[in-house]
């Protein structure tokens, strides 16, 4: 499966460069590209809500989706529409289908599930994409059905390497592509690793950092 219009600027910022240009978590954008299709955000911590980047990419036209936990810092941002979201919950976007997951720890402070911070599974071109944001391997991911995930596999702050090997040898998507690792936590080793660990799976592991 193609990946090449999946980007991973650094840490969880994704850009999918498709029919339209959508972006998940941006994070230390420095120039200006004003082509934001809609942008997705997965909770408030500063290295996935980052005002800077959100305003480097946004336009006239951009609609931001986020945990609807999030609703009075982000409509201080001026977008086309807002959509605010809890987990379990589904809707659409012209073409694209949007589902969302809980995204929390589970023996961890950072990203306690009463924060109704989110995961997203977005199809588009009938193909579906599974943002995990900042997660443990929970019961919820576990049963994520998707064609390509993108999974953090740094550790401390999400789950970490074998667990996230663990969870994507449960979900069983075509292709995994790691991220969270190599910046604020994680060694770049450990992309090399994680790939290891899925050696014997027919899963395409694909790195990007």
């Amino acid at each position: 499966m193609n990946t090449d219009n999946i980007l991973i600027n650094t840490q969880s910022s994704i850009k999918l460069k498709l029919n339209k240009t959508v972006y998940f978590d941006p994070f230390k954008i420095e120039k200006e590209y004003h082509d934001a299709d809609i942008i997705f955000v997965t909770h408030n911590h500063y290295d996935h809500f980052d005002e800077s980047s959100i305003n480097n990419i946004k336009n006239d036209n951009t609609i931001i989706v986020a945990p609807k936990s999030m609703e009075s810092e982000i409509r201080h941002i001026k977008f086309k529409n807002y959509i605010f979201l809890n987990p379990n919950e589904e809707t659409s976007v012209d073409d694209i289908t949007i589902k969302t997951i809980p995204s929390y720890n589970i023996d961890k402070p950072f990203h306690p599930r009463e924060n109704n911070w989110l995961g997203y599974i977005v199809t588009i071109n009938n193909v579906s994409y599974y943002i995990a944001g900042d997660t443990d391997k929970t019961k919820e991911a576990e049963n994520v059905l998707c064609d390509i995930a993108l999974v953090p596999i740094g550790g401390h702050f999400t789950m970490d390497v074998n667990d996230a090997a663990d969870l994507i040898k449960s979900i069983n998507p075509k292709v995994v592509i790691p991220t969270h690792y190599g910046s604020i936590v994680g060694d770049i080793s450990d992309g090399k690793r994680f790939k290891e660990l899925l050696s014997n799976t027919k899963i395409e592991v694909v790195e990007k950092l």
